[in-house]
């Protein structure tokens, strides 16, 4: 017979609160606690699908993040889930992190795997990928400042290399598995093709988006008072003398909290990621 499920229907998947985060990860917490201690495999299956179903949306947010670079939002989701499963079944709850903070890196890493390791029908060595990424950043610039297409020397020239590597980075593309690299990206892009897209650097907009997304149920565990100095200090911009008038203590304690705080939340991020 199958086991209802353990965690209410009620608590939230699709978050969009400090407070609804925080009951979605209490609820994940409940279930991978109870998965730890349960012994039969069947049980533990099923909890471990009931962690990845409330926490669905996290997978389909980063699969989101990832869309318009040659492959299929429906394979992107799937890739991601597989990445969910992995950071639910992985997961220790005594690192004492909040399950986001470990699911979110878990998660993107097995996206841009997927990316690196299945997206390439021949493999061609790391740095002309590397190689491809630089062209497709500098090769805009390049356009809009020539008002034309470069040639390989000009290319080669501004990224400060031989153009025979610009020549081979070049005759590499077309190894893309879902979609050539020439194929344009959208009617709206006029001439920007899927490489230009796919950029060897990490996104910064990407990165501090997870790391908003990280912080939150660290945020909703501190007491009532440091969450105010934070909404204060960087939601309402207010001076930290102002912010001790608030609260009826010095701007010297003002100071010291806010160092404590932000030294914390460095530390149990830090420790998140450090886990993934």
């Amino acid at each position: 017979m199958h086991t209802p499920p353990l965690v209410d229907r009620s608590v939230p998947t699709d978050c969009s609160s400090s407070e609804q985060r925080a009951l979605r990860e209490a609820a994940t917490h409940q279930l991978l606690r109870t998965r730890a201690e349960a012994t039969d495999g069947v049980r533990r299956q099923q909890l471990l699908e009931e962690v990845v179903e409330l926490n669905l949306e996290i997978a389909r947010g980063i699969a989101r993040r990832f869309r318009g670079r040659g492959v299929e939002q429906e394979d992107l989701e799937q890739v991601a889930c597989v990445g969910l499963m992995k950071a639910a079944n992985s997961f220790r709850l005594e690192a004492g992190v909040p399950f986001i903070g470990y699911a979110v890196p878990t998660i993107r890493g097995e996206v841009k795997r997927f990316f690196r390791d299945c997206s390439w029908t021949v493999r061609i060595p790391r740095r002309l990928q590397d190689l491809q990424g630089k062209i497709a950043r500098v090769l805009p610039l390049l356009v809009q400042e020539l008002g034309r297409e470069p040639t390989l020397d000009e290319l080669a020239d501004r990224m400060g290399v031989d153009s025979d590597q610009v020549r081979e980075a070049e005759a590499a593309r077309g190894c893309f598995t879902v979609l050539s690299l020439d194929r344009p990206v959208g009617h709206e892009d006029g001439d920007l093709r899927l490489v230009d897209v796919i950029a060897d650097d990490e996104d910064p907009d990407l990165r501090r988006i997870e790391t908003i997304d990280q912080l939150g149920p660290l945020i909703s565990d501190l007491d009532r008072r440091d969450r105010r100095i934070l909404e204060l200090c960087f939601v309402e911009n207010w001076k930290q003398v102002d912010i001790g008038q608030e609260l009826g203590i010095s701007q010297m304690q003002v100071s010291r909290l806010l160092t404590r705080i932000l030294a914390s939340l460095r530390e149990r991020l830090q420790a998140a990621q450090a886990t993934a």
